[in-house]
C-alpha cells in the first residue's frame, strides 16, 4: 500500500489486527512457560522462571530501541520516497542486533551477580533462575536482531509477515516446552532450551521474509550504510529510546525482582502470574500503537500534519475499543485463567486477590501506550526519554509511600501511577510534535 493512500479504519485494522495477534503471541511464551512449570505443585519453579524471564526480557528489551528506532526511521524514509535508505536501514538494524546480542552474552554473569545480591529470593529460586538464564542467553543475538526485522516490517506495513514470524516462534516454543518439560522431565532447563531453539529459528524465518530487500544492492551499499550523518541520527534516536527503555525496565524489574520478592515467594509467584495479563494487554494494544508508528512516521516524513493527526486519532480510538474489551474480559474471566496457569492454591488465592488491578490496567495504560507509538513514528525520542524520567520518578516515590502502608495493593497502585504520569506528560508534548511535522513540509 502506498504511503499516500487515504488513512481509513480499514487500513488501520489491516495493520493492527495481524500485529495484535502477533504481539499476543509474544507474552504467550511467558504464559506457556509459567503454565508448564506451574503443573509442578510448588511455587519455586514458577518464581524461578518468572525471575529468569523478566531479567532476560529486560536485558533484551534494552535493545528494544532497535525495533522502535528502525520502525520510525524506516517509516519516515518510506514517506519521503527514499527506497535506498529503507533497505540500508534493514542492514544497519541486523548488524546492531547481532553485535548487541553478543554483548549481552558477555555481560550476563557479572549482571547476575549484581542482581541476585540485591534480591531477597531464596537460594533454591536463585539456582533455578540462573540455570534458566545461562542456557537461554545464547539466543540473545537472534532475539535482538529480530527486533530490527520486526520494526522494519512494521514500517513497511507488512503486518502479516510479522504475524507469521511471531506465530512461528511461539508455536515452536510451546511444542518444545511440552516435549522437554512434560514428556522428558527437563523442568526449568527444558523451558530455557525450548526458548533458545524458538528464537534462532525465528531469526532464520525473519531473514527469509526480508530476502527480497536483502538481495538489493542498497543492502550492501557500505558507504550509505556507514554514512556518518545517517549513523549519527540513528544513534541519537536509538540512544534516547535506550535510556527510556532502561527506565521503563527499571520499573518492571524492581516491581517483580525486588519489591514482589520482598513480599515472599508466594506473592512473588502471584504477581508473576498477574504480570502475564499485563503483558498480554500491552502487547495486544501495541497492534494499534504500531499502526500509529507506521502511519504517523510516513505522514511525518512527508510533512503532512493533517494525515499525522488523523493517524494518531483513529489508531487511538481503536485502541480504546480493544482495551475496554480486555478490561471486561479480565474482570469476568481472570480467575479462571489464573487457575489454568497455576495449580498452587496459595498462588491462586494471592493472584485472585489483586485481579482488580489487572482489570483496571488496560484503561489506565492506554494513553501512555498509544502516545509511545505516535512519538516513535515521529522520532520525537527526546520527549519520550524526558517524560519517562518523570514517570519513573513518580513510580518510585509512589511505591515508597504506598508499599509500607498497603502492601501489594500499594505496589500495584504505584505501577498505575507510573502509567498515568507517562500518559499525561507525553500528552502535554503532543502539540510540539505536530509543529515539528509542519516544519518538515
Amino acid at each position: 500500500m502506498s504511503s499516500t493512500d487515504p488513512i481509513t479504519h480499514r487500513r488501520i485494522l489491516q495493520i493492527a489486527i495481524p500485529i495484535m495477534m502477533a504481539n499476543i503471541a509474544v507474552p504467550l511464551i511467558g504464559v506457556v512457560d509459567t503454565a508448564v512449570v506451574g503443573q509442578i505443585p510448588k511455587a519455586e519453579p514458577i518464581a524461578a522462571v518468572g525471575i529468569g524471564s523478566i531479567v532476560l526480557s529486560a536485558l533484551y528489551w534494552v535493545f528494544g530501541f532497535l525495533r522502535m528506532g528502525t520502525a520510525g526511521l524506516t517509516a519516515q524514509a518510506v514517506g519521503a520516497g527514499d527506497r535506498s535508505e529503507v533497505v540500508a536501514l534493514l542492514t544497519r538494524a541486523l548488524m546492531i542486533g547481532v553485535v548487541g546480542g553478543a554483548a549481552l552474552i558477555a555481560v550476563l554473569q557479572p549482571l547476575l551477580g549484581l542482581a541476585f545480591n540485591a534480591s531477597p529470593v531464596t537460594a533454591e529460586v536463585e539456582g533455578m533462575a540462573r540455570s534458566y538464564m545461562q542456557i537461554r542467553i545464547w539466543s540473545a543475538p537472534a532475539a535482538v536482531a529480530m527486533f530490527g526485522i520486526i520494526g522494519w516490517l512494521i514500517a513497511r506495513e507488512r503486518a502479516r509477515s510479522v504475524l507469521l514470524l511471531q506465530l512461528w516462534v511461539t508455536a515452536v516454543n510451546v511444542v518444545l516446552d511440552l516435549l522437554f518439560v512434560t514428556v522428558l522431565g527437563w523442568d526449568v532447563e527444558g523451558v530455557a532450551i525450548a526458548s533458545f531453539i524458538a528464537e534462532w529459528t525465528g531469526l532464520a524465518l525473519g531473514l527469509w521474509l526480508c530476502r527480497n530487500a536483502l538481495r538489493e544492492k542498497a543492502a550492501r551499499d557500505w558507504p550509505r550504510i556507514f554514512d556518518a550523518q545517517r549513523l549519527r541520527r540513528m544513534a541519537v534516536v536509538n540512544t534516547d529510546i535506550l535510556l527510556r527503555s532502561m527506565m521503563l525496565e527499571a520499573i518492571f524489574l524492581s516491581f517483580l525482582f525486588y519489591y514482589s520478592a520482598g513480599l515472599g515467594v508466594v506473592m512473588l509467584a502471584a504477581n508473576q502470574v498477574l504480570m502475564q495479563f499485563l503483558h498480554i494487554v500491552a502487547y495486544a494494544l501495541d497492534g494499534f500503537a504500531f499502526a500509529a508508528e507506521a502511519l504517523v512516521g510516513q505522514a511525518f516524513g512527508a510533512g503532512a500534519v493533517a494525515r499525522l493527526r488523523r493517524a494518531a486519532w483513529m489508531s487511538s480510538l481503536w485502541g480504546l475499543i480493544v482495551n475496554f474489551g480486555f478490561a471486561l474480559g479480565f474482570w469476568f474471566g481472570g480467575g479462571t485463567i489464573i487457575d489454568m496457569i497455576t495449580k498452587d492454591p496459595g498462588v491462586q488465592a494471592g493472584a485472585r486477590a489483586f485481579l482488580p488491578w489487572i482489570a483496571l490496567a488496560p484503561l489506565v495504560g492506554l494513553p501512555s501506550w498509544m502516545l509511545d507509538g505516535i512519538f516513535i513514528g515521529a522520532t520525537r525520542t527526546r520527549d519520550m526519554r524526558n517524560m519517562m524520567v518523570l514517570s519513573a520518578a513518580a513510580f518510585f516515590v509512589a511505591v515508597s509511600l504506598m508499599l509500607p502502608v498497603w502492601g501489594n495493593h500499594g505496589l500495584w497502585a504505584a505501577l498505575m501511577v507510573s502509567f498515568v504520569a507517562r500518559g499525561v506528560t507525553l500528552g502535554l508534548r503532543y502539540p510540539a510534535l505536530e509543529r515539528s511535522a509542519g516544519v518538515q513540509s
